[in-house]
């Protein structure tokens, strides 16, 4: 069942969504992103207690020489937090962005992916909100803002001692069965992951590639016998 606009995004965060004019191979995302439930995304859902930070990331499609394509960073290995993951832009909510219901999540994905990767957010047009996820290792509570890049903007490595690399991942070599394994961490967790642009995508940001690629019918079948192990600084 699709979720209204309201459900969806909250009172007052209305004029911050925009699917007007979207590319059409971003239908399948849209549809998705209003039809997809918590529970369909991960298993770790926010606390019913309430506790957690709020925060958000900023899933930004583009489309490069090579057709549709995502932006991540890589974080800096220096961090005390998910040290060297790649991973979208994003970070927790201030209290500049405004209330969470009254679209603070939105503006958050939005201020932070412009202090980490330089990108101008006037040329970004958000058309959706995933549902909250939870990070258990770091208690986050995450919010996935949709956006398309309408205006591309430059973009770069603003800050070393948070960011390593910032680049962009064709939905091509996402999709690609090849680039595709299991992340397994030494505690027995395992989850999917992503072998790209010299990169290996795994945790929270893999696991939300691996739905929204499933849901929008764009997940090619693949070796899940695929392992790739992980060290403990993970």
């Amino acid at each position: 069942m699709t979720r209204t606009d309201e459900e969806i995004y909250g009172p007052g965060t209305g004029g911050l969504i925009d699917r007007e004019g979207l590319p059409a191979w971003l239908d399948p995302v849209d549809r998705a992103a209003r039809a997809v439930r918590p529970e369909q995304l991960s298993s770790f859902l926010p606390p019913e207690s309430g506790a957690g930070r709020q925060s958000a990331v900023l899933v930004l499609f583009g489309e490069g020489e090579r057709g549709p394509e995502l932006l991540l960073m890589e974080r800096a290995g220096s961090l005390r937090s998910h040290a060297g993951q790649p991973s979208f832009p994003g970070g927790a909510l201030d209290p500049e962005d405004g209330a969470p219901a009254d679209g603070g999540l939105i503006r958050a994905a939005l201020r932070e992916a412009e202090e980490e990767t330089g990108l101008d957010p006037a040329g970004v047009q958000i058309f959706g909100v995933l549902p909250q996820l939870y990070i258990p290792v770091s208690g986050f509570v995450v919010t996935p803002v949709l956006g398309w890049w309408r205006a591309p903007s430059p973009v770069g490595v603003v800050d070393p001692a948070e960011t390593a690399r910032v680049f962009t991942v064709p939905v091509a070599d996402l999709t690609d069965p090849a680039n595709r394994a299991t992340a397994v961490h030494p505690r027995g967790h395992a989850g999917p992951a992503f072998l790209v642009a010299s990169a290996l995508v795994w945790g929270f940001t893999a696991g939300v590639i691996d739905r929204l690629l499933h849901y929008a019918g764009w997940e090619r079948p693949w070796d899940r016998t695929r392992q790739v192990p992980l060290d403990w600084r993970s």
